[in-house]
């Protein structure tokens, strides 16, 4: 009797083969999420985000409203679970609220830099020599003076006010994104579809808008989002030195800069705007490195 030979199926290349991403935005993404740190980031910053929003349902304490009766509570304490300020103002509403005009000033000067110093830097990289010269050494000026002075040279000037402030950092931000758009640009401004579309026929807005703009935005947005961290940092900054706001109105900076005669006396309470401040930084800057790495997938072409 003859022995028997066990089959065994050898799964075929077919079957082991790994599907691959469908596009460079796909590649993108699976890159990204591998880290777990920037993920983590991301979570926390829409978690601020989601909680700032909807800070009139997750409190029902006005943040404007104080008792003096129970000024200086502790974490924890019944009805305030943050405890409370220097005037007996909720932690947890003035946090919740805050966090909205924090974000508002730290993410609107980069977007208005952004779109600015990404026109500038733009037609600074594609026009040539001389323009490119004039509006590079105009962008330059601003790098004589620390970025942080200028900004409060600039609302010391306008005058106090978070409008004044936002302003103040737009102007400060244009000059550095202003460079990484110029720097770009200059790299794919020798391509040769760049020069297949103005052989075409194509006027230099629509050569701009179709074929250089999708290409430089990747490194500007990467640089941008690195901002907000630092936007956010500055913005406090002001509000504590008394530049931006104006209290009673809640503001991590401002109200840094209320409750630090109370350190001694509750000194974790007055590190919670601190520590809100330092987090969002942080994951933006997390997020910005992440995407810059996640961004640069070798052998991808984007035209």
């Amino acid at each position: 009797m003859q022995d028997t030979i066990p089959l065994t199926l050898v799964p075929s290349r077919e079957s082991e083969a790994v599907v691959a991403p469908h596009s460079y935005y796909d590649e993108v993404w699976q890159r990204f999420r591998q880290d777990r740190t920037a993920v983590v980031s991301l979570g926390v910053l829409v978690l601020i985000v989601v909680c700032a929003a909807a800070a009139p349902l997750l409190t029902s304490h006005d943040p404007l409203q104080g008792d003096i009766a129970h000024r200086l509570l502790s974490i924890g304490t019944a009805g305030h679970i943050l405890g409370t300020d220097e005037q007996g103002r909720d932690m947890l509403a003035r946090l919740l609220y805050g966090a909205r005009l924090s974000l508002l000033a730290g993410i609107v000067p980069v977007f208005l830099a952004t779109i600015i110093g990404t026109a500038i830097g733009t037609v600074s990289g594609y026009a040539g020599r001389v323009i490119g010269a004039v509006l590079m050494r105009i962008m330059d000026v601003c790098y004589a003076f620390p970025a942080i002075l200028l900004a409060i040279a600039m609302v010391a000037s306008l005058g106090a006010g978070v409008a004044n402030s936002i302003l103040a950092l737009s102007i400060v931000f244009i000059p550095p994104i202003a460079r990484v758009a110029e720097s770009a640009t200059r790299q794919i401004v020798v391509q040769e579809y760049i020069e297949a579309a103005r052989v075409s026929g194509a006027s230099t807005f629509l050569v701009i808008v179709d074929q250089l703009l999708p290409n430089v935005f990747s490194p500007i947005f990467v640089y941008a989002s690195g901002l907000v961290g630092l936007s956010i940092v500055a913005a406090s900054g002001l509000s504590y030195l008394g530049l931006g706001a104006a209290p009673p109105t809640p503001e991590w900076g401002a109200m840094l800069n209320s409750l630090q005669a109370s350190i001694y006396v509750q000194p974790v309470v007055v590190a919670l705007p601190g520590f809100f401040i330092f987090v969002t930084s942080v994951a933006f800057n997390v997020l910005s490195n992440t995407l810059r790495d996640a961004l640069d997938v070798k052998g991808t072409t984007r035209n």
